[in-house]
């Protein structure tokens, strides 16, 4: 079965979760501990495998990401290499 995440990125969002994140002066941490208040368990180590692209992404998780940092989910999603 084809895969349209290659074996290296498990997610598309990575970078801007660290951006956006930064940008907001946010601790991993403080990610996490708002993403917990809406019901979504992620915990820091796990913030920082999204940001490296090792850890996959549930639409809830991307939903609520977008959601504590106060941006469209549109804007957390990267131009896969496939649409090149």
């Amino acid at each position: 079965m084809a895969r349209i995440i290659d074996g290296e990125k498990m997610n598309l969002i990575g970078a801007q979760v660290r951006k956006h994140r930064r940008r907001q002066r946010m601790s991993q941490q403080w990610l996490s501990n708002r993403l917990e208040l809406l019901g979504v368990y992620v915990c820091r180590g796990s913030i920082s495998r999204i940001e490296d692209y090792s850890r996959t992404v549930t639409d809830i998780e991307l939903y609520a990401i977008a959601k504590v940092l106060g941006v469209p989910v549109a804007d957390l999603m990267e131009k896969p290499s496939f649409e090149d």
